[in-house]
């Protein structure tokens, strides 16, 4: 499948997934393939708008741990820079909502969340690649 169109098709997943998770207060779609997702809502750095994401997690210590990949681009994810501008955001994991503030991990945390992420969601490993 060309990946132009694989893109498309991705979007328009994770889109409806975002949708029916909302309108479902978490109860559905709170696993993407076999890992746990949450729904991050940030500030929209240009329009102050608020921006929802679906994406994996997984705990650490007392944090929740979410990787801004961008699928492998080179360039910055939206949420990674509208975190940067305003690291407030909201969270929700199932029907449980919180608010968070977001933060890069340190490079002692991230030589320990690395392999985690990888271990979670193999494809981590080939985004780093690219």
């Amino acid at each position: 499948m060309p990946a132009a169109r694989r893109t498309r098709l991705l979007k328009w997943f994770w889109r409806a997934h975002r949708w029916i998770y909302r309108v479902s207060s978490g109860r559905i779609g709170s696993r993407a393939f076999g890992i746990p997702v949450l729904r991050l809502t940030t500030t929209g750095r240009v329009s102050g708008r608020p921006r929802s994401i679906m994406l994996y997690y997984f705990r650490f210590s007392q944090s929740y741990v979410v990787i801004a990949s961008n699928a492998g681009d080179t360039r910055n994810p939206a949420l990674f820079d509208n975190l940067m501008a305003n690291p407030k955001a909201s969270v929700q994991i199932g029907p449980a909502r919180l608010e968070a503030v977001a933060r890069e991990a340190t490079a002692g945390e991230w030589r320990q969340l690395w392999p985690r992420a990888v271990e979670m969601y193999a494809s981590y490993a080939e985004y780093q690649a690219r």
